[in-house]
């Protein structure tokens, strides 16, 4: 998970984050007054899945 975003890998959540930006795929939130919010730019690394621990 990165941000409000949850995928299995890096792209997915890329992905997720661009089609946030284009208002695809995400739906609007009813009575919030202000701006859409900005996600936060994506860390200079590939985001990398924590794995299971058991």
């Amino acid at each position: 998970m990165w941000w409000n975003f949850i995928g299995r890998s890096h792209e997915e959540i890329a992905r997720a984050r661009e089609d946030w930006a284009t208002g695809d795929r995400f739906g609007e939130v009813h009575g919030y007054d202000g701006p859409r919010l900005d996600a936060p730019p994506l860390p200079p690394t590939p985001l990398k899945p924590r794995g299971r621990a058991r």
